[in-house]
């Protein structure tokens, strides 16, 4: 298929939207990234916190004298008889010794620690940049916005961790941990977090750049060829199907619904799982769920939910990238949209092996962080073709 090719762009076609408010100074786009970059590191944290069932180990949410980890036996006999009066000790952990707890402790702990230092990072440097005029209006209401999200993420991990401390499930058939709805909402809101932290950082480079008047017409050109605003909006749906499969991973881990049917493509004599309503199912459950709840609560239907999801996702990527061929794409766009095609071939061959492989922590936590890398990549793309206001 010929290439499709497109003209110079020229000022005498068109005017470059401009705006005359403040400037966001550079400096805070690298304050971004940096605390991206920790939202990062966190997800992996959390991952691995989750897969070495580390969550629970902390029993109690003290947000000033919870930053001390104890330091004498007296202490840790403590923290370690507090934790054996809770579901995961009874049910799961009942042979663990103090060392081994200490070990999972610190796992949290640690999870704790950098959520702490995350708000610090984001809110500190935030109002002295705001004090000093260094933000746009838009740029300072953003970040307001952005620092609610990260005091209501502290307050979901805490809800998440109390769903594994309720004495009903000492009735539970079998232990899980926590509610795979409070996981979800709880990563859910750190990918949000992350992607907001991403895009602003992207956008603040931008439009401050001395070429940010030749990438908007640029930009502006592309969109008058012919199928072109259409891929553009298809990198948008691409990174809500990442930002979607991504979520109904969580619901995989708050189940461990990655430790049923253990094989690739089919599941059990088919690509779906015989049991894949069986919540529902009256002949098969004494107390039958509505099918949303099947949907949600049954191990088979959520890993079939992630299956589906994710090769949706990698054939709308690779379709992606073939429609990309028709277009001359600026150099960024070029090389985000092989990138995209790459890190989603990468997070695919993770996700097959973790399975086969019954849920190693190791290929897990990159599993969980290749998500995150995917999701960047995505953003990364839909932002270079992206029309922003070029501020003067």
């Amino acid at each position: 298929m010929d290439r499709l090719e497109f003209e110079k762009p020229s000022r005498s076609r068109f005017t470059t939207t401009t705006t005359t408010t403040t400037q966001t100074h550079r400096v805070v786009a690298y304050w971004y990234f940096y605390c991206a970059a920790l939202v990062f590191a966190i997800v992996a944290v959390g991952g691995v916190t989750r897969l070495t069932e580390s969550g629970l180990s902390i029993t109690e949410w003290n947000l000033i004298t919870g930053m001390k980890p104890p330091r004498t036996d007296e202490e840790w006999n403590v923290e370690f008889e507090k934790y054996k009066l809770f579901p995961e000790y009874k049910l799961l952990n009942h042979n663990i010794t103090l060392n081994e707890f200490k070990f999972i402790f610190y796992m949290e702990w640690g999870h704790r620690m950098l959520g702490r230092f995350i708000g610090l990072s984001f809110i500190l440097p935030g109002l002295y940049f705001a004090s000093r005029g260094m933000m746009s209006p838009s740029i300072r209401n953003r970040s307001l916005f952005v620092a609610v999200l990260i005091g209501c993420q502290g307050v979901l991990g805490w809800y998440m961790v109390k769903s594994g401390l309720k004495q009903e499930l000492m009735e539970a058939k079998s232990f899980h941990g926590v509610s795979q709805y409070w996981l979800a909402a709880h990563l859910g809101s750190a990918f949000i977090i992350y992607s907001i932290m991403l895009l602003t950082g992207f956008e603040i480079l931008r439009t401050s750049s001395k070429n940010a008047v030749a990438l908007s017409e640029q930009i502006s050109t592309l969109l008058r060829v012919p199928g072109f605003k259409t891929f553009s909006r298809a990198t948008h749906q691409i990174a809500t199907l990442v930002l979607l499969t991504a979520f109904s991973g969580a619901f995989v881990a708050g189940l461990d619904a990655g430790l049923v049917y253990n094989e690739f493509p089919f599941m059990g004599e088919g690509l779906m799982p015989s049991d894949m309503w069986a919540h529902s199912d009256p002949t098969v459950m004494e107390k039958p769920v509505p099918l949303w709840r099947n949907m949600l609560e049954n191990a088979s239907a959520v890993q079939f939910n992630h299956r589906f999801l994710a090769m949706t996702t990698s054939t709308a990527v690779v379709g992606l990238w073939f429609a990309s061929r028709r277009f001359t794409l600026p150099a960024s766009s070029r090389l985000a949209v092989n990138a995209l095609l790459g890190v989603t071939a990468l997070q695919v061959s993770l996700g097959i092996s973790t399975l086969l492989y019954l849920v190693p922590v190791p290929l897990a936590a990159a599993h969980q962080s290749g998500s995150l890398l995917l999701l960047s990549t995505s953003l990364w793309l839909l932002h270079t073709l992206r029309r922003l206001p070029v501020k003067i």
